[in-house]
């Protein structure tokens, strides 16, 4: 039987990997938000992971059993696929505690389609055991068919950069697993057909989960290292970024910088693993801790910003400020669980009035997202401070001096701008 995919969720995971696959098998993209469905369809993508030409060269007009890709928000569209892969989000909720409503939802959404002999693969972050003991439960409920009878499960981490185009989806080593064995060769085989880089057939869906979870566990941990380290060495009155050059000279050195961790995995995982490990008695001390310290980074950033502007002799109540970006990372216009939203609260508590420009930024988003106003066009007005907050490109040629009064202020939050920056991390 011909293999015919499903992909539910076309978001930056889902649709660079309904493009990708679309150019070898049939495929049906599904999103519940019409808009973007009507969006992709006529060959644009708002995330900007797929440029124009690359999107329509795979889209067509119905689902049928060629290839290519078809977008839909129509349930009955994906009726007749074989293979549902699933990459909603997995965000956590104000008290960081992880929130699988869009799982359950869309386990809902395939359990209604669900036949004999189907394969429901799903590539959201989560902690060991989500697959089999929360979403599997729902699939049956729904369908009324029985697991590793009548339908199989397999589970294959995303591994996905977002704003990252050399590091493309069929470029990274893919993990694998299935429900058996036989499965597991099947889940394998579907992505090595399209995956140059190649995969990694894990022995078990939970080792796949745990591999996925513990990898961005791993960088937000050696982040808050080096934000520890950029605490202490500013008391120090060193350079962060020349005391990490100079170690970065020794050959097991990890190149890791200070900064911000936003985003929807590294400042997200973590607490997907603390959280089972919690629910079994074990309280982990190290991974808690580096998320403690990497959150308190917005406030940090904050306070070195005022005590730079009042060494100049800025009056901070009625101060206007400039922040340089607001999306989570570079080149990217994703604004989910941006760290910047901190920076700019504390600012504010300060009494100032901040004004933020994000050339990447959607202003619809962030107000939607966050009740911020945003602008997409350089100011004209002057600053007591400017925050670099985000290196996008388009800041590496910005002239400073127009944006600054004469005893102003400006951190490079990034470490980008060399000697021109007052504070810097």
């Amino acid at each position: 039987m011909d293999s015919k995919i499903a992909i539910i969720g076309l978001g930056y995971v889902g649709l660079p990997l309904a493009r990708l696959f679309a150019t070898k098998y049939s495929v049906v993209g599904f999103d519940i938000n019409q808009n973007r469905i009507t969006e992709l369809n006529s060959g644009k993508d708002a995330t900007l992971e797929i440029d124009e030409q690359t999107l329509k060269a795979v889209l067509v007009n119905t689902s049928s059993a060629e290839k290519g890709l078809f977008c839909s928000s129509n349930l009955d569209d994906i009726k007749n696929c074989n293979y549902y892969i699933v990459t909603v989000p997995t965000p956590v909720d104000k008290n960081n505690r992880p929130d699988l409503t869009p799982l359950y939802k869309s386990s809902e959404t395939v359990g209604k389609v669900l036949k004999k002999g189907d394969i429901v693969i799903y590539e959201s972050t989560v902690y060991p055991g989500v697959t089999e003991e929360e979403c599997i439960p729902v699939l049956e409920k729904v369908s009324g068919l029985k697991f590793n009878v009548d339908f199989f499960a397999g589970y294959s981490p995303e591994r996905i950069n977002p704003g990252d185009k050399e590091h493309t989806v069929e470029k990274i080593l893919k993990v694998t697993s299935g429900s058996t064995p036989e499965i597991g060769q099947k889940v394998n085989n579907l992505y090595k057909s399209v995956i140059t880089a190649g995969t990694h057939l894990a022995p078990s869906i939970k080792v796949a989960e745990a591999a996925k979870v513990i990898e961005n566990s791993q960088r937000d941990i050696n982040i808050a290292f080096v934000n520890e380290l950029a605490k202490i060495f500013n008391l120090l009155e060193i350079d962060t970024h020349d005391v990490l050059e100079a170690a970065g000279t020794k050959w097991n050195f990890l190149p890791f910088k200070p900064g911000l961790v936003g985003g929807h995995c590294i400042g997200v995982d973590p607490y997907y693993l603390a959280q089972k490990a919690q629910e079994k008695g074990y309280h982990p001390e190290i991974i808690l801790a580096g998320r403690r310290l990497n959150d308190s980074m917005g406030e940090y950033v904050a306070s070195q910003v005022v005590k730079l502007m009042i060494k100049k002799g800025v009056t901070i109540n009625g101060a206007k400020l400039l922040m340089l970006g607001f999306t989570f990372k570079e080149n990217c216009p994703d604004v989910r669980n941006t760290k910047i939203v901190d920076v700019v609260s504390a600012l504010t508590d300060y009494g100032m009035e901040v004004t933020i420009f994000d050339p990447w930024a959607k202003p619809e988003e962030v107000w939607h997202e966050y009740s911020l106003k945003t602008t997409n066009v350089l100011p004209t007005d002057t600053y007591d401070a400017l925050v670099l907050g985000v290196a996008h490109k388009e800041f590496e040629t910005l002239d400073f001096s127009k944006l600054k009064k004469a005893n102003s202020v400006l951190f490079d939050v990034k470490g980008v701008l060399k000697e021109k920056a007052d504070g810097k991390l």
